[in-house]
């Protein structure tokens, strides 16, 4: 958990409650504090100096509490339109966020750590390690600044991108009060979705949250042996162990599950991974989102052709269970999760040297 001294140097972390009572505490009438929030979480601003209804020495009081996530750079694709971000925090880590349209409204995935330590063999997240974990405004300061860079709305959000949501846990659920409290951005927690690889302690934990947000775990393998070879999380938590949690979350918010399911030729993509895949997601009545593995050149792992990855479809069709493949967005940017900041500090490596 955050000290309350670290809380001081991070306003926009704060739920409107805690930064009342900071303010207040501080000297300021109440009121000021619902104006702060509002500009900080409505109004998305990036600065004191942007609250215009607010005295000259509140708002220096405040600047130095307000955390900054600036772009560093950005990727548009022309095939897509996907934007990738990369965005640099306050002590100058990079961290990565993506913006995807779809059919159904405008989609930002989010980082939730500087960098990642889960080790996943076909993720470039893992390649550069973890380097610390973001702070519910670092989170947030993602989404706000897409909004803002954009100026599109932000209907749906995920927390699928660098780094490893449930290894952030306190600072994700703080950010998931403040994404959808109805004084802030008000988005539909039914819109939110948070990926795992599988830390199980920490589902049972958000099951009793209580949010009506979904559950993604990233599975990629179906049978323990075989995860275990691509997700070192896998030799601490079994697939059984995996499937007990999410039926005590489904149990809890009956919120549907997905079982997350990256292709890769030769690896997991067999018609027995199509067989078991199916009885796996059919034991919790979960969707499956199969994903054509990004290249990722350290890794040297590739995706099955089309037609092989709607052929692994269909066999999972054909046992009743619903299936959906991910629109392959970006391929010609860095798409995959962890690339941009991957080659953007090598980048600057080969610069010192």
């Amino acid at each position: 958990m955050k000290t309350e001294a670290q809380r001081e140097q991070d306003l926009g972390s704060m739920r409107l409650t805690e930064l009342t009572d900071f303010l207040v505490k501080e000297g300021y009438p109440k009121f000021r504090a619902s104006q702060v929030y509002h500009w900080l979480h409505v109004q998305q601003v990036s600065s004191a100096e942007e609250m215009t209804n607010l005295p000259k020495d509140l708002k220096a009081f405040l600047a130095p509490r307000i955390k900054s996530v600036r772009m560093v750079n950005r990727q548009i694709s022309r095939i897509d339109g996907t934007q990738k971000f990369l965005f640099a925090m306050d002590d100058d880590c990079l961290i990565e966020s993506v913006f995807m349209k779809y059919k159904f409204g405008n989609s930002v995935c989010v980082s939730s750590q500087v960098g990642c330590r889960m080790g996943c063999r076909f993720c470039a997240s893992t390649l550069d390690g973890l380097e610390r974990n973001l702070t519910p405004s670092e989170i947030l300061g993602q989404i706000y600044a897409i909004h803002r860079i954009t100026g599109e709305k932000i209907s749906h959000v995920v927390v699928m991108g660098t780094g490893e949501p449930m290894d952030n846990y306190d600072n994700v659920v703080t950010f998931l009060h403040l994404l959808t409290d109805e004084n802030g951005m008000n988005l539909s927690q039914r819109n939110v979705t948070v990926s795992t690889c599988g830390i199980v302690p920490r589902i049972y934990d958000l099951a009793k949250e209580k949010f009506q947000i979904n559950l993604a775990i990233s599975l990629h393998a179906v049978t323990d042996e075989k995860r275990r070879s691509i997700m070192p999380i896998a030799n601490t938590y079994s697939i059984e162990e995996i499937l007990k949690a999410c039926e005590t979350y489904f149990a809890a918010t009956h919120r549907q599950l997905t079982f997350e399911y990256s292709l890769i030729a030769g690896v997991n993509d067999g018609a027995e991974d199509a067989d078991r895949l199916a009885r796996i997601a059919g034991r919790v009545n979960a969707l499956v989102n199969l994903i054509p593995v990004n290249p990722v050149t350290e890794r040297g792992y590739e995706a099955p052709n089309r037609t092989f990855v709607e052929r692994f479809k269909q066999k999972l069709e054909k046992e009743g269970i619903h299936v959906s493949i991910r629109r392959v967005l970006g391929r010609d940017i860095d798409g995959a999760c962890g690339q941009l900041r991957h080659r953007e500090m090598n980048a600057g490596q080969k610069q010192g040297n």
